[in-house]
């Protein structure tokens, strides 16, 4: 096997931004949960940023005194990054489809994330079977893990 063909068969994207998702996901706020993404290598891996800021609704109630991050949230933006890289793999075709969970396994959640983080969201395709694809997450701060899954979704055919 030829190496340096292979690595030349996997289609690299700089970069998606807010505009772009908007047209690509059916996701709106306040459940947007990724502002870009970066170094995508279409159906293999991508990494998504989430800006958070104190101006985020969940922080109202979760908690007042001390502002933290849902951990459901942060796995919903592995997600969406997730999201953003099949139907840049999939092409127009799939733009604004729903996307639904169909498992998470291994959650595990190692630090919280805070108002002023900067979460980058990698996520690497594990398997894909039709409309069906599985993911690995990670989710880090400042390079150190606060969130860690793997995913499951289905992509629905209207």
């Amino acid at each position: 096997m030829n190496v340096q063909a292979d690595k030349a068969s996997v289609a690299t994207a700089t970069s998606v931004d807010i505009k772009r998702i908007l047209q690509m996901i059916p996701h709106r706020y306040p459940m947007l949960m990724v502002d870009k993404v970066v170094d995508m290598q279409l159906d293999h891996s991508a990494v998504g940023i989430k800006n958070v800021t104190i101006n985020e609704p969940f922080f109202q109630g979760h908690f007042p005194s001390d502002p933290v991050m849902p951990g459901v949230l942060v796995v919903e933006a592995m997600a969406q990054t997730a999201c953003v890289l099949v139907v840049s793999t999939f092409g127009a075709a799939s733009e604004g489809k729903l996307v639904y969970f169909m498992s998470i396994d291994g959650v595990r959640f190692r630090r919280p994330v805070v108002p002023g983080d900067r979460l980058e969201l990698h996520v690497q395709k594990v398997q894909s079977r039709a409309n069906v694809w599985k993911f690995s997450g990670r989710a880090l701060v400042e390079g150190k893990v606060a969130a860690e899954a793997t995913f499951a979704a289905m992509i629905r055919d209207n």
